[in-house]
């Protein structure tokens, strides 16, 4: 039977990242695709300055903030090889729209609850960040943060998650998370931009998606953050 694994780094976090400061920041203005594109590869085939009209798929993830006893925390999941795109890649929990889901936020949590067992009861939804056009997949991302009072019981499915780890949030926020590497794909280069946790690098549209909500934090009024 297909197990997960589930790891849990605990470097110390920042003082400056408390969900008071997540609240604050939440209520500005997104910084929208400028903030992503400081994590996108480069170059990025297929990208628009648009989101298309209608767009081909849509679906939602979740940065899932909790409290952890070194301070705040959120999953991030290898994804496994049976399932249908991105095999292998880590990435928010988070999936396609479903014809039940009444709206993105719904879609958000059912596919945490289905990826990693959360009782979504106990999640409160903070707020929503920009939309992400997928090039590669035709999927437009509605990123959506959430906030759980403790750590949730990690329940992942093996179909869909290889491997479970959760990071801090004061690590995001160094810049020395921040990394760059060239990778050859038939022949052309790419400059691959990173965060790494651990031996984890975290790439793509995830990244990008954190790169928007970093710039937001870092956006706040830091007497937030005390």
């Amino acid at each position: 039977m297909a197990t997960s694994t589930c790891l849990l780094y605990n470097r110390p976090m920042s003082p400056q990242a408390t969900i008071e400061w997540v609240r604050q920041a939440l209520s500005g203005p997104l910084p929208g695709r400028a903030a992503q594109l400081t994590m996108a590869t480069r170059p990025r085939p297929g990208d628009r300055p648009d989101i298309p009209a209608p767009c081909p798929h849509e679906g939602a993830v979740l940065i899932l903030l909790y409290q952890a006893e070194g301070g705040l925390q959120f999953p991030l999941t290898v994804r496994s090889s049976t399932v249908h795109a991105h095999k292998g890649q880590i990435s928010l929990p988070g999936g396609a729209k479903e014809p039940g889901d009444e709206g993105f936020e719904q879609t958000a949590l059912r596919e945490a609850s289905e990826e990693l067992g959360v009782a979504t009861a106990t999640v409160q939804v903070l707020g929503a960040l920009s939309r992400l056009y997928i090039p590669h997949s035709g999927f437009c991302v509605h990123p959506f943060v959430g906030y759980a009072p403790e750590q949730p019981n990690w329940h992942p499915d093996p179909a869909e998650v290889a491997e479970l780890f959760s990071a801090p949030l004061g690590d995001l926020l160094e810049p020395s998370t921040v990394h760059e590497e060239v990778s050859v794909h038939d022949g052309v280069s790419f400059l691959v931009p990173h965060y790494r946790f651990g031996t984890h690098r975290v790439w793509g549209a995830t990244a990008m998606i954190l790169a928007e909500f970093v710039a937001l934090l870092r956006a706040a009024p830091q007497t937030a953050a005390s």
